[in-house]
């Protein structure tokens, strides 16, 4: 009774409740959506797609970069890396400044530097200030410092120059100019020589020309003549010695000819008279002195 009573409760709680499962057989099962569909999808497709357009065109750039620049793992182009610095080959172009400790061109190879307007070589000292300078450019070659120096390969002094002086330390100081060398001051040398086949001129146009020297002065020409030349007086003056004139034969030019002997005939030779005043003139020779008669050539 209890079991039967039990089915019918069963049955009846079931009965008392059809709509619920005519509820649960209507009801479809609901499904969400998980990603990006539509619109959306597409555009994200096209920004990927302009994306690899990108990565690949910047590959192909690189790669082109690459092989045009020549770059490899010892450097790039012309410029190569080694373990004592930079070795740059062919022709370069600097557009800023270049600072290095140490140029130098390939083993066998010159070294040339153009510009188009100046090469400047600057040194600086500690303090950042300049101590020498060399500049070429088209108006010409201009050198700044305390002391330049030029010597030969056996490292001999050529020529050197400072505040004090310039040395010319070569065996032989040649000028080429058709006016020779022009000084503005004393020169001081121990010989003057002309090259050979050559004449030696000492010229001053406009002012005097001396020639000093503590133990004497000398001039010899061995092979030609000796030849002084003046618009005025020619003065020849010794104040504690003498003055010598050797050779075989000693003339003397233009001088003035005394009165001609009473007698009316024409002598041929002469006698050299001297006046007190250092006057020299020429007298026709007698038996004896015939200076008194012409003495007043020496007023």
């Amino acid at each position: 009774m209890e079991s039967r009573t039990g089915d019918d409760r069963i049955e009846m709680t079931q009965e008392q409740c059809p709509h619920r499962n005519n509820v649960q057989s209507t009801e479809k099962p609901q499904v969400y959506k998980v990603g990006i569909y539509g619109w959306r999808k597409r555009c994200l497709y096209f920004f990927v797609l302009l994306l690899m357009i990108l990565i690949v065109v910047n590959l192909a750039l690189t790669i082109w970069i690459l092989k045009v620049m020549n770059f490899t793992i010892d450097g790039m182009g012309h410029l190569r890396i080694t373990e004592k610095g930079l070795k740059l080959e062919g022709d370069s172009e600097f557009l800023q400044p270049l600072y290095a400790k140490e140029i130098q061109s390939r083993p066998g190879s010159p070294l040339f530097l153009q510009s188009s307007k100046n090469v400047s070589v600057n040194i600086l000292n500690e303090k950042k200030q300049l101590v020498s300078q060399l500049i070429a450019g088209s108006h010409g070659v201009h050198a700044r410092g305390k002391m330049l120096e030029v010597k030969s390969s056996a490292g001999k002094l050529l020529f050197s120059a400072d505040d004090h002086e310039v040395v010319v330390g070569a065996e032989r100081l040649r000028v080429m100019g058709a006016e020779g060398a022009v000084f503005s001051n004393s020169v001081e040398t121990p010989h003057v020589r002309a090259e050979p086949f050559k004449e030696l001129r000492l010229e001053s146009p406009t002012r005097s020309l001396y020639m000093e020297a503590p133990k004497g002065v000398k001039i010899e020409a061995d092979a030609g003549d000796f030849q002084a030349t003046c618009r005025s007086d020619l003065r020849l003056e010794s104040k504690d010695g003498e003055i010598s004139l050797d050779a075989r034969k000693i003339k003397l030019l233009r001088l003035p000819e005394g009165k001609a002997s009473p007698s009316g005939t024409r002598q041929t030779v002469f006698e050299v008279c001297v006046c007190p005043n250092g006057k020299l003139f020429l007298s026709q020779a007698g038996t004896g002195s015939t200076c008194q008669i012409s003495s007043n050539l020496c007023l």
